[in-house]
């Protein structure tokens, strides 16, 4: 008997049958296929939250981080609007779905995660308007068989609008209001398990994220805010051969939110409407922009990018 058990299958013995394949290997197998390596490859997945009845909240602005007073009905047309955009295009749509009232601010999914090769980070938002609400996050990429490989931690906060892809070994984090140093490190720890370098740049006193100043357009398209994106960032993308253009309209940057943009694939973008200047100059770019009217979704100070978790881009 005691021979037996030591060469079952469970002791190793002939029936027992070794895990080979890395996790990403195991992408469309045993884990739902995602990830992410580039800003600019083909849009596949995508993850929003229908917005509900905690948009009521914005009555009082400030005390939910917002910048005036939405009307809820006209708010939730446009982000169904911005769903059906994505689908036009053959994007897969996933909803958070929290099953219960939320926080104000939850339909801000970009800051929620940050989506890497082998699965997503799920992140700490910095101020207890938002504390939690990456628990909802969390439990749907679970549901969807998406990896989690780390959940920030401690006292770190990160959020995931503070990232991005220059390229598949180098990330750009910004430091600052939402994000971290603690934060950074973790997020550093699990790239570099990748073989993955982060280069960390300070952000200006007064922006929200790196993503308010810096979209990608293509593999050697940046688009980015004038005088706010730190020289140290400048280097790093011209290093890794992209152009670095800057928008010409910072009354429609601010008001509305022109450079918070989601590129659906190279030089195809899906933009906030009603920036007819800094369109016209996308498209002398070579850029097709698909526009949706998102002015009402804007008081909560977001548009399309800060809508938005990637869940999935083609590789480059």
């Amino acid at each position: 008997m005691a021979d037996k058990i030591i060469g079952g299958a469970a002791y190793g013995g002939d029936g027992w049958s070794p895990r080979n394949r890395s996790l990403k290997q195991e992408m469309g197998r045993i884990w739902t296929r995602c990830g992410q390596s580039n800003e600019w490859g083909l849009l596949k997945a995508v993850l929003l939250h229908k917005p509900g009845p905690e948009l009521n909240k914005s009555a009082n602005p400030e005390a939910v981080q917002m910048l005036a007073p939405m009307d809820p009905v006209r708010a939730r047309e446009q982000h169904a609007t911005l769903v059906k955009c994505y689908q036009d295009q053959n994007v897969s749509v996933h909803l958070v779905n929290p099953g219960k009232s939320t926080l104000p601010n939850q339909m801000f999914v970009a800051d929620l995660l940050f989506m890497t090769p082998e699965g997503a980070i799920i992140t700490r938002p910095a101020s207890t308007a938002r504390a939690g609400e990456e628990r909802f996050v969390a439990r749907r990429l679970a549901d969807l068989g998406i990896p989690i490989l780390r959940t920030i931690s401690g006292k770190a906060t990160f959020e995931g609008a503070d990232a991005a892809w220059l390229d598949a070994f180098t990330v750009l984090i910004g430091r600052g209001l939402r994000t971290n140093s603690e934060g950074i490190m973790q997020v550093s720890n699990v790239l570099a398990e990748m073989g993955v370098e982060v280069i960390v740049v300070d952000l200006p006193a007064g922006t929200m994220h790196l993503m308010g100043m810096l979209r990608f357009a293509d593999q050697n398209l940046a688009l980015a805010w004038p005088r706010r994106l730190a020289y140290k960032a400048v280097q790093a993308l011209e290093k890794r051969g992209y152009q670095v253009v800057y928008i010409p309209d910072e009354v429609e940057a601010t008001n509305g939110f022109a450079l918070n943009f989601v590129t659906l694939g190279p030089r195809h973008i899906l933009m906030p409407a009603a920036n007819p200047v800094t369109r016209e100059f996308y498209e002398l770019l070579g850029i097709t922009c698909i526009t949706v009217e998102v002015d009402e979704l804007v008081k909560a100070a977001g548009a399309v990018g800060c809508l938005t978790g990637v869940l999935e881009r083609a590789e480059a």
